[in-house]
């Protein structure tokens, strides 16, 4: 079968799917809360703390073998937990615009906290399920479609519900945006329940073997080079990203335009940067994928600090919104092909017989840049201004790159992870 043939398949299209019920409820928190509050008047440092209600994605692996080793008397072990969670998430989404930022914002905290903890739920099970249903050779591809899924959903967040926030209370805009979790509650129903492993037998089996496992495939050390590389890898991208919208606000762009200009700008490339990832993975290898992808992530996130350079405009002309739109759209097209190769790895590197719990303990940590370090990103913008503040996200990035001379050297294309 070729690559094309291997595109337009059934489980494909599941990958769109799983992609865009994922993505809508994290693009929320990380693209229409903060300019919500933003537009509420509440500062950037309590904004940039914000990214702590997030903690849900660094932990998922704590409660992800209960998701493995226990099944919801419906639907099957992955369908059921899929659909309880898109349900709740539905519910979350729609009631958070209830509340005022300024009179109710330690509600709004604990909603968003409980959003975060259902969409980091949510991830485990469609993680696992994806996993069960691609073979080994579907990996890259299929991951590729998920992540680009993953970033349309970001549309509707970061764009349509920007735009809403315009002409409609917002309310009606967090309503509006609930109800894209629809498809993903279609899917649910619609796929049939995968069985490639068998459930563990015990709490204690579904706790422990997967940690087991992947510490004593090939050693200590191993083990700990992975979960560093994992950790830094997306460091510098994840933090230049985490004020994106009040960024583009304080430079003067109207929430009208960043919903049109920057977002579309920042969606495409990053789309078309991952389907050209995921095809040219299957050629070049997972490894070299990510040398080469991720030394134009590094090189993108300049862009942002030669825009905050200009600074503040007090009119905003054609030439302005190009300069924002080249400048987006080529970091997204740097992390759209970094996100695709590095969620390859993190599948590679997953066994098939523990996959919630592994595919959580990954993606967790890979969480953790955004959850922690994000937070800091408030304060780091007030004491070096936005372009010094873009350097250092540039610096940060370094570490993940050197990384690759251990996790995945330039010369084994085909690696084997267990």
């Amino acid at each position: 079968m070729t690559v094309w043939q291997q595109l337009f398949t059934r489980r494909m299209l599941i990958c769109v799917f799983t992609g865009f019920a994922s993505g809508l409820p994290l693009y929320l928190l990380f693209n229409l809360v903060p300019a919500w509050l933003r537009s509420e008047q509440v500062d950037l440092k309590t904004i940039g703390l914000f990214a702590l209600i997030q903690f849900p994605y660094t932990w998922k692996f704590l409660w992800s073998p209960l998701l493995d080793r226990y099944v919801v008397p419906v639907l099957g072990r992955r369908r059921g937990w899929m659909l309880l969670t898109q349900i709740g998430l539905l519910a979350v989404i729609a009631s958070m615009g209830a509340f005022s930022p300024q009179s109710d914002l330690h509600i709004i905290a604990w909603i968003a906290t409980l959003l975060a903890f259902l969409s980091a739920t949510q991830d485990i099970v469609l993680d696992a399920y994806r996993r069960e249903l691609l073979n080994d050779v579907e990996l890259g591809l299929g991951n590729a479609v998920h992540v680009n899924a993953y970033r349309v959903a970001g549309l509707v967040p970061g764009s349509l519900s920007l735009i809403l926030a315009d002409f409609l209370p917002w309310s009606t805009v967090f309503i509006v945006t609930a109800l894209f979790m629809l498809p993903g509650v279609m899917m649910t129903l619609l796929v049939k329940e995968p069985h490639r492993a068998a459930p563990p037998k015990t709490l204690r089996e579904a706790v422990v073997e997967p940690f087991h496992e992947f510490i004593t495939r090939q050693g200590w050390r191993s083990a700990l080079l992975i979960l560093a590389f994992m950790f830094f890898y997306k460091l510098g991208d994840s933090m230049c990203t985490a004020l994106a919208t009040p960024f583009y606000m304080d430079m003067g762009f109207t929430k009208t335009q960043i919903g049109l200009i920057a977002k579309n700008a920042g969606l495409w490339p990053a789309v078309i940067g991952g389907m050209i990832g995921g095809l040219w993975m299957v050629k070049i290898g997972i490894n070299r994928a990510l040398w080469l992808f991720g030394v134009v992530q590094v090189v993108s996130i300049f862009g942002f600090a030669w825009l905050a350079s200009v600074g503040h405009h007090a009119e905003i002309t054609a030439v302005e919104l190009a300069q924002l739109a080249i400048v987006i759209g080529l970091e997204a097209l740097g992390v759209g092909l970094g996100t695709v190769a590095f969620v390859a790895f993190i599948a590679r590197t997953t066994h098939p017989a523990y996959t919630a719990t592994q595919f959580a303990l990954f993606t967790s940590l890979m969480a953790v840049p955004r959850t922690f370090a994000n937070a800091a990103t408030g304060w780091l913008v007030e004491a070096m201004g936005w372009t010094g503040f873009f350097l250092l996200c540039a610096a940060l990035a370094i570490p993940g790159m050197l990384l690759l001379f251990k996790v995945a050297p330039w010369n084994e294309t085909a690696q084997e992870s267990r």
